[in-house]
């Protein structure tokens, strides 16, 4: 279909066509450049598309697909007769340990799915939890969680971190690196990750209170209007808390 070179309104051009457009000086002018990588994958396109045509050409559809049901019976039947052969040779253990196999595979790998999306799960959860704590911004949770799940293991129900299939010690050298210690060590690594002035220690005096190290947007010396409504849209409990605490 040839694109039209000008529109005199955004509301005018097709949706699907849109982003052949740019705007200048008050029109949508087509994108030259996007129109001819546009027209090219077309060429490409269809050369692909003869190329296929002429390796089938002559090739009856129906009469493959003859072929093919007649090959997997042909398949069905052989495994029967070997299954046969088994079974008058005495090798019943063996058929039956097959055929479990067989019954067993598709739900041991569902199984295995849905562990691994809870084990993610539970993860994200904890990581989500410590992180909040030290003044994670909301916009950072898919990163932070995204690190977490590369880092942490599920053991025993609970996260524990590991380089390769080594698991990682704590501040002690003994101790497994617990979730409190791999957050603090993030807040230093990536502090664009959580709110300024954030930390990683508990309440404690000034403008630190209930919140774990968050600012206390409440408190008169730290009054942030701005940050009250967004802490109450992220955490009502949190700002509930620092708000009484004010």
């Amino acid at each position: 279909m040839a694109l039209k070179n000008k529109y005199a309104k955004a509301e005018e051009i097709p949706a699907e066509l849109k982003a052949h457009y740019l705007e200048r000086d008050g029109a949508w002018l087509l994108d030259s450049e996007r129109n001819e990588e546009l027209r090219q994958t077309n060429i490409t396109v269809m050369k692909e598309r003869d190329a296929l045509l002429k390796r089938f050409e002559g090739i009856d559809p129906d009469a493959v697909r003859s072929l093919q049901t007649a090959t997997l019976k042909m398949q069905e039947e052989k495994a029967r007769l070997e299954e046969e052969q088994r079974l008058k040779d005495g090798k019943f253990q063996e058929v039956l340990a097959d055929k479990l196999k067989a019954a067993v595979g598709p739900v041991a790998a569902e199984r295995d799915a849905l562990n691994g999306r809870l084990s993610a799960l539970l993860i994200d959860q904890a990581v989500v939890t410590e992180a909040t704590k030290r003044g994670l911004r909301p916009t950072a949770i898919p990163d932070v969680t995204s690190r977490a799940r590369s880092a942490f293991k599920l053991v025993g129900g609970v996260p524990q971190a590991f380089d390769g299939e080594t698991a990682r010690t704590g501040k002690d050298g003994f101790s497994p690196l617990t979730l409190a210690e791999w957050v603090d060590a993030l807040v230093s690594d990536a502090p664009h990750l959580f709110e300024a002035n954030a930390g990683g220690g508990a309440a404690g005096s000034g403008s630190r209170g209930a919140g774990g190290g968050v600012v206390n947007p409440f408190r008169k010396e730290t009054w942030n209007l701005t940050e009250q409504v967004k802490l109450q849209m992220r955490d009502p409990g949190l700002a509930a808390r620092l708000k009484a605490s004010a």
